[in-house]
């Protein structure tokens, strides 16, 4: 078996993009699954594709697990992470979103792994994130 994924569209606009994405465990977890996929998000009204996100706002729920926020590239590079156990809210919205710094090979994409899951565990995670063009 595999974990039972989902990953749901909220709102994919000019300037933002909320998701939400689910995990119903079986232990094997996640590592490293794009989740964020910017090649999928609208383009904006001139036609310029999305290339990247910055991470703005972050609600979650974890049970069991923990989930780790990677910035994906040629090497991963943590970005933020989710306790066990929690009901979760962060916002980085003072200060502009947490700015992707996994250069030169970042892909603009947000990836998960998961850390600790077992049979049962689960999550459920909100992003709201600014999307950044060229």
């Amino acid at each position: 078996m595999v974990d039972t994924v989902a990953t749901q569209t909220l709102l994919d606009g000019e300037r933002l993009v909320i998701q939400k994405f689910t995990n119903l465990s079986d232990g094997t977890g996640e590592v490293a699954v794009n989740k964020v996929i910017v090649a999928n998000l609208a383009p904006n009204s001139f036609g310029v594709a999305c290339t990247g996100v910055k991470i703005n706002k972050i609600w979650a729920t974890t049970h069991g697990m923990e989930v780790r926020i990677l910035w994906d590239a040629t090497t991963d590079l943590f970005a933020w992470g989710i306790p066990q156990n929690t009901n979760y809210f962060m916002d980085f919205s003072e200060f502009g979103g947490l700015t992707n710094n996994a250069a030169p090979t970042k892909t603009g994409n947000i990836a998960f792994s998961t850390a600790d899951a077992s049979s049962g565990d689960f999550y459920s995670i909100v992003l709201e994130c600014i999307k950044t063009y060229g």
